[in-house]
């Protein structure tokens, strides 16, 4: 559990610029600034007024709606950006993006971080040139819950992790046409980058994805394939009550396995193969137990968070992922570290992967 120093208590601090100002940015990233080492230098939008008053809540010295002129006039260390896309459903996140390197700025975005592999592409090539960091704002790989279940399936005790099973609520175009068309395809790609970014950071790259849709209701089946040689699914409950838990994920190791439930609820199945060997063996075999309460040394680990102290983990930043996804950013740019979560090269393995669904269900696909 890491601690988290407040922003007044920071000395050394970056001079960023905040580009949108809807309600994603000040619902859930301007808090995130109490508690990272930022000093708020600019706020952009193209509605003056609503950047004005998001300035005025949060105390950014300067006001502009037009980033480019903000880029010019303002000394500035790192750029957020959360925008969206533009009228063809694209996705503007690449060309903000490559301006601001290009401007000698750090840049932070939000998912998705675009609408095809080929602007990712284009993004890694233009950080290369300008040497400066770009981070993408993939918030579950920030979970407390995710971040716990990869420290533990990365341990000896569990194992090689053989497979994985993650289910979410997103449904998918049924006609082969429709998934060519950044319109019909803007939710599916705002939506599916999520459990992507999960498989991708616990499981690593995909080798090759297999899916059939219900023609209904647009869910689908996803089999999986990873290079490490484990296998996977991913269910996409389209028509899963919106009154359930939002996901539910499980992975398997050797003789142990690891269940997340809606995000926050963790419960981890610690090997019981040599104390069950041992009761064999002084009891006769099955048919002899009497308690299903089994030895203390192997019994299960159950994680869930509590409501009723003023912590920093019962707040929803903390518990989503953003506010430590935004102070690893400033982190990693003020230390001089690579990118090593939400990098562009995850980023953009998960878009060859988004790009995989456009072709026809039932169709092996090999991810690039």
């Amino acid at each position: 559990m890491k601690y988290i120093k407040y922003n007044i208590e920071y000395e050394n601090k970056l001079n960023v610029a905040v580009i949108g100002c809807g309600g994603h940015t000040y619902r859930n990233i301007l808090p995130c600034f109490a508690y990272a080492p930022v000093n708020l230098v600019a706020v952009c939008d193209l509605d003056i007024n609503k950047a004005l008053k998001v300035a005025k809540v949060f105390g950014f010295e300067k006001v502009y709606d037009d980033y480019h002129k903000m880029l010019s006039d303002v000394k500035i260390d790192a750029v957020f950006v959360i925008t969206g896309y533009d009228k063809d459903s694209k996705s503007l996140y690449p060309k903000i993006a490559i301006e601001c390197m290009r401007k000698g700025c750090h840049v932070w975005i939000e998912k998705p971080p675009a609408s095809s592999s080929a602007e990712i592409r284009e993004m890694i090539q233009t950080s290369h040139e300008t040497n400066k960091k770009i981070m993408v704002g993939f918030k579950k790989m920030f979970f407390p819950s995710i971040q716990k279940l990869k420290q533990i399936i990365s341990s000896q005790e569990f194992g090689e992790t053989t497979s994985v099973y993650i289910r979410y609520p997103q449904n998918i175009p049924l006609n082969v046409n429709d998934r060519q068309d950044n319109k019909k395809m803007l939710w599916f790609l705002d939506h599916i980058v999520h459990p992507l970014s999960i498989l991708v950071y616990l499981m690593g790259e995909i080798k090759s994805i297999y899916f059939n849709i219900n023609e209904k209701v647009g869910s689908s089946i996803t089999n999986i394939t990873f290079k490490s040689g484990a296998i996977g699914t991913l269910h996409l409950a389209a028509s899963a009550s919106q009154t359930s838990p939002l996901e539910h994920l499980e992975v398997i190791g050797e003789g142990a396995n690891v269940i997340v439930e809606n995000g926050v609820k963790l419960r981890y199945y610690k090997k019981g193969d040599r104390v069950v060997k041992e009761l064999k063996h002084l009891n006769g075999g099955y048919g002899r137990m009497s308690s299903y309460i089994g030895d203390d040394e192997v019994a299960p680990i159950f994680w869930e968070p509590e409501f009723s102290l003023g912590q920093l983990y019962n707040k929803n930043i903390f518990m989503l992922g953003y506010a430590q996804e935004i102070l690893y950013f400033c982190e990693s740019v003020l230390n001089n570290e690579p990118i090593m979560i939400g990098s562009l090269e995850q980023a953009l393995h998960i878009l060859n992967v988004y790009e995989a669904y456009k072709y026809e269900q039932g169709v092996l696909v090999t991810i690039k």
